[in-house]
């Protein structure tokens, strides 16, 4: 569970951090964490299942009282706090699946966008292509062997 969660976490972290240079890794460190999650998703269930403890309904009171939670600006563990110290293993777990449950959410939104704005735009040699090409387009070049046309040896009338 805790390699889950720590994975999870990490690529999440890793697949933010190349953003700036690979989309094509973003979306795949994005899914990498997703899976992790859903792996801590389904210990967290046979953790519940068992040991014979209720797995909360996703309409519960219990269930909506966390996603209300967790929808909370400046969330910190802190917000959890008092619930995970205070109460039984069974109530912690379910906390920890509905907090899984939203981040699954999230995930699966990022990765649809990631996806639709790498299919739209490209990745980042295709921008760069792009705007190489609209730069000699611009300024001139050839494009064949990179020299500007000004470059180019000057005529004399008559030769």
């Amino acid at each position: 569970m805790v390699q889950a969660a720590r994975s999870g976490k990490q690529n999440i972290a890793e697949g933010s951090k190349a953003s700036g240079t690979s989309k094509e890794t973003e979306i795949k460190l994005t899914n990498v964490a997703r899976a992790s999650l859903e792996e801590l998703l389904i210990d967290y269930e046979d953790f519940l299942r068992v040991r014979d403890l209720k797995i909360w309904a996703k309409d519960s009171k219990e269930a909506q009282f966390v996603r209300k939670l967790g929808q909370q600006e400046s969330l910190t563990f802190d917000t959890f706090r008092e619930f995970c110290e205070s109460r039984t293993a069974e109530v912690v777990a379910n906390i920890a699946l509905c907090l899984v449950h939203q981040t699954n959410y999230l995930l699966d939104q990022q990765i649809r966008r990631l996806e639709q704005d790498f299919i739209k735009e490209g990745g980042l040699r295709e921008r760069m292509t792009r705007s190489r090409l609209n730069y000699r387009n611009k300024n001139g070049t050839n494009g064949t062997n990179g020299t500007y046309d000004s470059d180019k040896p000057k005529r004399k009338s008559g030769d």
